[in-house]
């Protein structure tokens, strides 16, 4: 990780990735809430300020803005959590030749002692995979209208168990980076191209550039966290077909979650 501090308490981690776009382009994806709902969380943007994130029930983060220079810059302050320092932070936007932009995202806070670097580095390792849907989404889906939702699951067995449980269930099995993969008859309706497996740090995981049920993108997870694993169910889907078609697969969707895993199967707010 690249955690950076000094000698004023100041820490903070940046992540940075090149996109296809113009700077305007770039900006309503980062910038706005429908833009930011299309590749991210679905996230609301207020009239006064405030960004809230919503990562699952009862899991909403909520920031308030601090500059605002389109399509370049903007920044935000939320906070960590209960006792936490405040975290601020920056978002810009550089144009490089050829329609492409570099979207960098900077965290930072002030602390006296190391007790929220671990926070801060979970922060950084988040972002890659985010960025990759933001890349497949501002080149094959940018100014698409996006449905999505979020499907998840809680379980006490280990990451490995449930991922497998998850992907043998979908017949995504040892899925292979650039393989076309599709969910068996059993299962609700995925078709697509592998565009990412596990990565060092995140293994149990797998992102599909969507052809059925309609063009889109599915992130499928599974996570440790505070002594439990999380599974999660992302689904973006762009064009005019997209609320029709998760209207009629978010109700199977969640009918295979609570099978599954279903002491915790609880679907989230759309965006």
């Amino acid at each position: 990780m690249s955690l950076k501090k000094e000698d004023s308490g100041l820490r903070w981690v940046q992540v940075e990735v090149e996109v296809p776009g113009t700077p305007e382009e770039v900006w309503q994806a980062i910038a706005t809430g429908p833009g930011v709902s299309s590749w991210f969380v679905p996230t609301e943007t207020r009239e006064d300020g405030t960004i809230v994130s919503h990562f699952g029930p009862g899991m909403d983060a909520v920031a308030r803005q601090t500059a605002w220079d389109p399509p370049h810059r903007f920044a935000a302050e939320g906070e960590m959590g209960p006792n936490a320092p405040k975290m601020a932070t920056e978002w810009t936007v550089e144009a490089r030749s050829g329609s492409v932009c570099v979207v960098r995202v900077v965290h930072s806070l002030f602390a006296s002692t190391d007790d929220w670097d671990d926070q801060l580095e979970n922060i950084e390792g988040g972002w890659p995979v985010y960025f990759q849907i933001l890349r497949l989404y501002l080149s094959h889906f940018r100014g698409q209208p996006c449905s999505a939702f979020q499907l998840m699951g809680i379980t006490t067995d280990s990451a490995a168990s449930a991922w497998d449980v998850l992907t043998r269930s979908l017949d995504l099995t040892e899925a292979k980076l650039g393989e076309h993969r599709q969910t068996p008859a059993d299962a609700p309706r995925l078709a697509g191209l592998v565009e990412l497996t596990g990565q060092p740090g995140h293994p149990h995981q797998l992102l599909i550039r969507l052809d059925e049920p309609t063009t889109g993108i599915a992130h499928l997870f599974a996570l440790s966290m505070g002594g439990l694993v999380f599974i999660s169910i992302r689904i973006y889907l762009y064009g005019e077909a997209a609320p029709a078609a998760m209207a009629n697969n978010e109700p199977s969707w969640t009918a295979w979650m609570n099978k599954h895993f279903p002491t915790n199967g609880v679907p989230s707010p759309s965006c």
